[in-house]
């Protein structure tokens, strides 16, 4: 699974599946879902592979890999709605979105990780987030029905969506755009992108955000391990990055279980000079000791 995720760590997948669009289009992908929940075969459905941390022992089941399912699905004709497959990657989508003159996306632009990943994690930067811009979602149930939602804002939370409490695989994501000049999209996406740039996302193997960053400690959680002395602590080759507190990096050689130690010792020494708890916004899956 390291070469799936964006820490590029993590063990071996007892199957991995990456489905083709015809696989998609033809239902054979939700045939292999049908048949899988009925052996009770688990499914981890992968996107862009980023906020993931695979054990070093591996995921055990089905690692279904959505980027087969990408690209733009559909337009609807006489509006600015975009409709992706979940397996589009963030930027694609936001290129395509700017394109056609349609604005709203553009607080993605540099964000890792698939359209439907997205949309599970409720992403968030620069102000905005997934649930201003997503007006409907159709999913594919455990036992292949097709469902068809158009969720409510105030079902999301901070880094939380509807999403996270179902069953169902997100297939395509729609977005209600708005008619923006081009040259302003364009602007504000380059802004984006080299701001992530610039905060040092793309210089080693990470996640982003270690911590979820809601400030409800009455600062950004970098300041926090900032001040705790903690920029460029490391274990292993797992390290919080010297220039952010809160990312974590892979120095090269880092295992799953360094990462998983890290945050660790990060939540920790929080709890003990603050009294307060870091939420991880890494997810850690697979087949944990």
């Amino acid at each position: 699974m390291a070469a799936h995720t964006t820490f590029k760590v993590g063990g071996p997948a007892d199957l991995w599946v990456k489905p083709s669009l015809e696989d998609w289009q033809n239902g054979a992908a939700g045939i292999l879902l049908e048949a899988a929940h009925r052996e009770r075969i688990p499914v981890f459905v992968l996107g862009g592979g980023a906020n993931l941390v695979v054990s070093d022992q591996g995921i055990r089941g089905i690692v279904l890999d959505m980027s087969g399912n990408s690209g733009l699905a559909h337009t609807s004709k006489g509006s600015q709605t975009l409709t992706f497959r979940a397996g589009s990657s963030v930027d694609e989508a936001v290129d395509e979105a700017a394109r056609r003159d349609l604005g709203g996306l553009e607080f993605l632009a540099g964000m890792p990780g698939s359209i439907g990943g997205a949309l599970w994690m409720n992403a968030r930067c620069y102000d905005r987030e997934m649930a201003d811009v997503v007006s409907q979602v159709e999913l594919l149930g455990a036992e292949g029905k097709l469902i068809s939602l158009a969720p409510k804002k105030e079902e999301f939370s901070y880094k939380k969506s509807p999403f996270q409490t179902r069953d169902d695989l997100i297939l395509n994501v729609s977005f209600a755009l708005d008619k923006k000049d081009s040259l302003l999209i364009q602007k504000k996406m380059t802004e984006h992108r080299n701001d992530r740039e610039a905060k040092g996302h793309y210089r080693f193997p990470s996640a982003g955000s270690a911590f979820k960053n809601n400030r409800a400690f009455g600062k950004p959680t970098g300041k926090i391990i900032d001040e705790l002395g903690l920029k460029g602590f490391a274990l292993g080759d797992a390290q919080v990055a010297p220039w952010h507190g809160n990312i974590i990096i892979n120095r090269g050689k880092a295992r799953a279980a360094d990462i998983r130690a890290l945050v660790t010792e990060l939540q920790d020494r929080a709890k003990a000079a603050l009294g307060i708890d870091l939420e991880p916004e890494i997810l850690f899956t697979g087949d944990w000791p």
